[in-house]
């Protein structure tokens, strides 16, 4: 797997990713604590997650169009430089009447996000061969579980001993070199996207909503990314109600506190750093869709026999195993949908995968919120169970990787983007 690090544009991008991964990870946790250790109000930081979600919810299927409408190096490029701009405001947050600046800069940076994310899935088939695809996400999947057990630990740290402004300075130069090994990043003419330039506002609109429009139909249309979708969607149902009841099932069921529920959180990426290790040798002894349904069968069990068996050895040790298995169905999927999409559509399909990603946890979120205290914390989680279950049945029976990329029929139209050299 540690091969594909020797082809130097993916090189660059995953650890120009890597080191913009930690950066986030390590306000993640600093600018929650520092908000509420500013407001003293759960709502104020509660409110900050909110509008985090919204641009996930509202814009990640749209800005998957321009994500293939215009050339995706410069679109990363851009964002990460936007995001590191939009940060430095924090620096003047130093009082309660200061923290809507916190808000502005939340909803931006999930803004901007949007057109990263996607922008990063598509470009991964061109910076590495079809046979390296899945190696290529492992090592993605594996930097996010390091960063994800370093970074929170350092932002902590240096909360605690320099102040909210390093944290913040520390993010902001992440994105700088993160930035900065993109544009070292040198890609065929061939993977080169570009945007006719139209004189006409109102005819570039419309060839926009159409190519957005085209993206959806393809998702409705093609057996094998509707199956995909339904299985993530019945993933981050599951997701939701896991975020919304982990706490509760700690402090009542496990009778813990802040110490066991970091142990907890803890020990899904060490298992998701030994996945990301192994599953480039699982997937070549088994089918994407036989994978993808082991994973997410594997998984619902796990964390049912968790639920119901309350003891904290038993969960940290299925904790950790879920982890593994859960880097297995995510990376399968990613590289499955990243095979079987055409290029020119890759950007709106990972768009439209966001939005799913975001409005299904919502889904479920608001299930547990409204239904746990009447049906109880146990049987909600076992709901949440048996959704991973339920997708991996449908896993299983419906999905089949493309022997060739996907496309959809409508013809292309003059407005759509082109090659260039």
């Amino acid at each position: 797997m540690l091969s594909v690090l020797r082809q130097k544009n993916f090189a660059l991008l995953w650890t120009g990713g890597a080191v913009s991964l930690l950066g986030d990870w390590v306000l993640f946790v600093a600018l929650p604590f520092y908000v509420y250790s500013l407001t003293g109000s759960a709502l104020a930081t509660g409110t900050m997650f909110i509008v985090q979600t919204l641009p996930r919810l509202l814009l990640s299927s749209p800005a998957g169009v321009f994500v293939d409408r215009w050339n995706r190096k410069y679109t990363m490029f851009a964002t990460e430089l936007a995001q590191a701009f939009v940060l430095l405001p924090l620096l003047f947050v130093h009082s309660r009447e200061w923290v809507w600046i916190v808000y502005l800069f939340a909803f931006t940076e999930s803004t901007l996000s949007q057109f990263f994310i996607p922008a990063k899935s598509a470009i991964i088939p061109n910076l590495v061969g079809k046979d390296h695809l899945m190696a290529a996400n492992s090592l993605n999947s594996l930097s996010e579980q390091m960063t994800r057990l370093v970074g929170p630990a350092l932002g902590g740290v240096l909360l605690g001993l320099v102040g909210i402004n390093v944290v913040v300075l520390v993010d902001v130069a992440s994105f700088v070199y993160s930035a900065l090994s993109i544009m070292l990043i040198t890609l065929a003419s061939a993977a080169v996207k570009g945007d006719r330039q139209l004189t006409d506002t109102r005819a570039r609109l419309i060839a926009i909503w159409r190519e957005w429009l085209a993206g959806l139909h393809l998702v409705k249309k093609e057996r094998l990314v509707t199956a995909i979708f339904a299985v993530v969607g019945l993933a981050m149902i599951a997701e939701g109600i896991t975020m919304v009841l982990i706490v509760p099932f700690v402090k009542v069921i496990l009778h813990g506190n802040a110490l066991t529920l970091g142990w907890i959180l803890s020990a899904q990426p060490l298992g998701g750093l030994i996945s990301a290790l192994l599953v480039g040798r699982a997937s070549k002894v088994l089918q994407p869709r036989v994978l993808i349904a082991l994973s997410a069968i594997i998984i619902g069990t796990f964390f049912m026999l968790l639920v119901n068996i309350p003891l904290l050895s038993v969960v940290l040790v299925l904790i950790a195993l879920i982890g593994l298995f859960v880097i297995g169905m995510f990376v399968s999927i990613q590289t499955l949908l990243q095979v079987s999409v055409a290029d020119e559509y890759r950007g709106r399909i990972f768009g439209a995968f966001m939005m799913i990603m975001a409005a299904t946890t919502l889904v479920g979120m608001a299930l547990a919120s409204l239904l746990a205290d009447s049906v109880g914390i146990v049987p909600m989680m076992d709901l949440a169970a048996s959704c991973y279950i339920l997708a991996g049945i449908i896993a299983f029976i419906m999905i089949h990787g493309a022997a060739k990329p996907i496309v959809a029929n409508e013809a292309r139209s003059p407005e759509q983007p082109v090659e260039v050299a």
